[in-house]
């Protein structure tokens, strides 16, 4: 059942790079990469317990929280044209 589980992750990775690569713009390609990257977590999720190797659970865990923030990261620098904040020296000059 598992392995069933892992091909169906499979086939869902490569239609979601297909939509990365034909995406129409940047948001659709950064979401493609984002399910990419969620799908990529639940694929080593069910590899660990087709190895019976429970600590990839939080190997898991951890990428999809690294996910979520690069994720984050990446549309803020598309909208915005940079991640920092402007600090003190925007504020002294207002």
């Amino acid at each position: 059942m598992f392995a069933v589980a892992a091909l169906a992750l499979l086939v869902t990775i490569a239609l979601a790079l297909i939509r990365a690569v034909l995406g129409p713009t940047v948001f659709d390609r950064a979401q493609a990469a984002n399910t990419v990257g969620t799908v990529a977590m639940l694929l080593l999720a069910v590899m660990g317990f087709l190895d019976q190797r429970p600590e990839f659970l939080d190997l898991a865990i951890v990428y999809g929280l690294l996910n979520v923030i690069g994720t984050i990261a990446v549309l803020k620098y598309f909208r915005r044209g940079d991640l920092g904040d402007a600090g003190m020296d925007d504020e002294a000059g207002r």
